[in-house]
């Protein structure tokens, strides 16, 4: 597997980054996890650095006739990422990116407030953020998260992730100030080759991991 290690979950590989973040002298305010995957790493990672867990959410737009095919993706906030490539690629038109950014950012607005349950988005004015998911493909969905601190108050916002491919992580290094990526490999072929237990994560349990308290 070209050298790159096997996480044996989601819990696991926050562990591993957390060792890393503190290796690394990196002094956090808060961790936003992305839905759904990212929430186990992210709770690993909170308690290690002993600071609070919440969230950034954002919704792919697919391609008109090929929804699995991210022509952007956009934020809870509306802040949105555009692969132009793909856009151009794909004949999109400005009418249907617009009426999907519009759409996919109330679905992520929706889901942000269910998962916080009512509490309000905390403030990240003058805060050092960790961002954390699973792991990075294309990193459409993250690329428009980190679009969304782009436009915050933070001060400082690092992305933290296991795995992801050399060429998506160099590209995402220039979006935030710091990234931390425990593999890079040149063989990568999705993110769930380099996990033992890649399940997939349900709401109920996503939202659980926003719960104060460690969990193995």
């Amino acid at each position: 597997m070209d050298g790159a290690r096997r996480f044996d979950n989601r819990t696991d590989a926050g562990k591993r980054l957390a060792e890393t973040l503190r290796e690394r002298g990196v002094e956090a305010d808060l961790v936003l996890a992305v839905p759904r995957g990212g929430l186990p790493l992210g709770r690993a990672v909170a308690d290690a650095l002993e600071v609070p867990l919440d969230i950034v959410v954002a919704k792919k737009i697919g391609a008109p006739g090929n929804p699995e095919y991210a022509v952007g993706a956009v934020a809870s906030d509306g802040s949105v990422w555009r692969n132009e490539v793909a856009i151009d690629g794909t004949r999109t038109d400005e009418a249907y990116v617009e009426e999907r950014r519009e759409a996919e950012a109330e679905r992520a607005r929706r889901k942000a407030d269910r998962y916080r349950g009512g509490r309000p988005a905390p403030d990240l004015g003058g805060k050092t953020v960790v961002v954390v998911d699973d792991g990075v493909a294309t990193g459409s969905t993250v690329r428009a998260c980190l679009a969304q601190l782009e436009n915050s108050d933070a001060d400082r916002v690092v992305l933290a992730v296991p795995v992801g491919p050399p060429d998506t992580i160099a590209d995402l290094e220039g979006q935030v100030d710091d990234v931390v990526c425990l593999e890079t490999p040149a063989n990568f072929m999705g993110v769930g080759q380099f996990y033992a237990n890649f399940g997939q994560v349900s709401d109920e349990e996503a939202m659980a991991y926003l719960d104060d308290g460690d969990r193995d």
